[in-house]
């Protein structure tokens, strides 16, 4: 299972529908009820200048063409009532029919100008679903003992991608490497240093024999071509990208993990939820001036019914109104593990109940089980050492490099 953001329909396009065509019937019975009112009414009462309220309401249930409809009945009404109340030459009515007539193309214009720029968005929407497609391919449900499932939140509302990235992909022996990252920024502006470590990821999975050699690989991609597609004009300080590598073999339970600075793993197991950190903590990719790392990596025991559970600090560093980052540990412990789709369902509606909205910087998930194994009971927490990790229970965000 995956997500990606949540869209939105402009209401244009509502009206499109049976229940939209209903609603637009409102402002021409409000220009029925308004003119008969006005005709039964004394000559001293005016009520024509309330008609101007069936185009306003029109253009917020459809187009510009059928609120010009509207505005051109309401004129029309208006010069109706006018004939009847002293013929159209008395200066309060032609006053009147001239106000009417103007805020009506102004709400016309506005109306138009509202249109155009839903239009504009809708492409926008559809060239990041495109990029989406194209450059965070949704990893598949399957991957060799694999099941996986994932989520992604965009910071900015108009589009479905950002900085944050994950990757799958099957390596030349019986393996699968995996990649999630977040580049230092958000939004739109970092997608092309997200396109520089997911492609060096994809063409090196499969080209490197061992762990520590894609990783090597990829800080030198990364090096070589950050700063070509970095936003450095709006955002000139440094550019680095925090990532997690791993490689899970197909047969036994010893993986590989290498660690360049990002946010710990959590692995679920036999109901404890436990924080894999790591050993031998490389710097984040991009950091080329640092003394070059030795990419060692830390062995991962990852066994059949085991559920790992990756995130960037999108996640973690969500804060609730009174600015409580969110307890992603906790809650994790407290969520029954059934499967990753299962999982994913209760951190997603947990995560936006939390904010009270919509995340605001880019968040990702992704969930890993090997060879489903179901469990029916809540998973918990406990502080007993496992060798090579560590298992505690925070009261904030698990540890994550300053952005």
């Amino acid at each position: 299972m995956g997500y990606v953001g949540v869209r939105r329909v402009s209401v244009d396009r509502l009206v499109e529908q049976p229940s939209g065509r209903g609603l637009v019937a409102i402002p021409l019975a409000l220009i029925v009820v308004i003119t008969v009112v006005d005709l039964h009414s004394p000559t001293d009462v005016h009520l024509g200048p309330f008609l101007v309220i069936a185009p306003a309401l029109t253009a917020s249930l459809a187009g510009p063409r059928l609120t010009a409809l509207v505005g051109v009945l309401a004129v029309a009404a208006q010069v109706f009532i006018a004939m009847f109340h002293g013929g159209l030459t008395t200066a309060n009515h032609v006053a009147q029919i001239i106000a009417l007539t103007v805020l009506s193309a102004l709400v016309v214009f506005v109306c138009h100008v509202r249109e155009r720029r839903d239009r504009e968005l809708s492409r926008a929407r559809s060239v990041a679903e495109t990029a989406q497609r194209v450059l965070l391919r949704p990893p598949p449900r399957r991957i060799g003992p694999l099941r996986v499932a994932w989520l992604y939140l965009a910071a900015e509302d108009e589009t479905q991608i950002g900085g944050d990235l994950f990757a799958i992909s099957r390596a030349a022996q019986s393996s699968t490497r995996v990649i999630i990252g977040d580049v230092r920024g958000k939004g739109l502006a970092s997608i092309g240093e997200a396109s520089v470590v997911l492609g060096a990821f994809r063409e090196g999975a499969h080209r490197y024999a061992t762990l520590p050699e894609l990783a090597a690989a990829l800080e030198v991609s990364v090096c070589r071509d950050l700063e070509d597609v970095a936003d450095t004009k709006h955002d000139p300080g440094e550019h680095f990208v925090t990532a997690l590598v791993l490689d899970i073999p197909d047969e036994g339970p010893q993986g590989w993990m290498i660690n360049h600075g990002h946010p710990p793993p959590l692995l679920l197991r036999n109901h404890e939820v436990t924080v894999l950190n790591a050993r031998h903590p490389v710097p984040p990719l991009g950091m080329c001036g640092l003394p070059g790392a030795s990419h060692s990596p830390d062995p991962l025991t990852f066994q059949t019914g085991d559920i790992l559970l990756l995130y960037t600090d999108g996640v973690v560093e969500a804060r609730s109104p009174s600015g409580a980052f969110y307890p992603l540990l906790d809650r994790v412990a407290s969520f029954p593990a059934s499967s990753p789709d299962s999982l994913l369902r209760h951190i997603h509606a947990d995560l936006l109940a939390h904010v009270g909205g919509h995340p605001g910087d880019d968040a990702a998930l992704l969930i890993i089980e090997r060879t489903a194994s179901p469990h029916p009971h809540r998973p918990h927490v406990t502080t007993r050492p496992v060798e090579g990790h560590h298992r505690f229970h925070p009261r904030g965000a698990p540890p994550s490099m300053d952005r």
